[in-house]
C-alpha cells in the first residue's frame, strides 16, 4: 500500500499493484524526458492549469513508477491497461507532482 507522507502514489498496471514515487532520480529522469518544454515548474503549472498533455501524463506516471522500483520504459504501458483509465492515470500523475514538491501534510491527498 502507498504511503501518501512518503510521497508516494498506488498505479495499478494490469491489475498489480505498482508503488510510484518522484525521487529525486526519477525526477532527474522526468526533466530529461520531458526536455525544453519549459521545464518541471511549466510541467506543473500545466497541470495546475489542466492544461497537460498525455505525453506529460505518461511521462510523470513512468518517472513515479521507476521511483518506485519499476523495471520498465514509457513504451511499457502501451501494453497493459493503467487501472481506472485515462482520466485516473492523470490523476494520479497530478498527485505525484503534488506530494513531490509539498511540505508533508500539504500534498497528501
Amino acid at each position: 500500500m502507498a504511503n501518501p507522507w512518503a510521497g508516494e502514489v498506488e498505479i495499478a498496471l494490469d491489475g498489480q499493484r505498482h508503488v510510484a514515487k518522484l525521487t529525486l532520480g526519477a525526477l532527474a529522469e522526468l526533466e530529461t524526458e520531458i526536455g525544453e518544454s519549459g521545464g518541471m515548474i511549466a510541467l506543473v503549472e500545466r497541470f495546475e492549469a489542466g492544461r497537460f498533455t498525455s505525453r506529460d501524463v505518461l511521462a510523470v506516471v513512468v518517472a513515479g513508477l521507476r521511483g518506485g522500483g519499476w523495471q520498465g520504459r514509457v513504451g511499457d504501458l502501451g501494453a497493459v491497461e493503467i487501472c481506472g483509465g485515462p482520466m485516473d492515470a492523470a490523476r494520479k500523475a497530478a498527485q505525484l507532482l503534488a506530494r513531490a514538491f509539498s511540505v508533508p501534510g500539504e500534498g497528501a491527498t
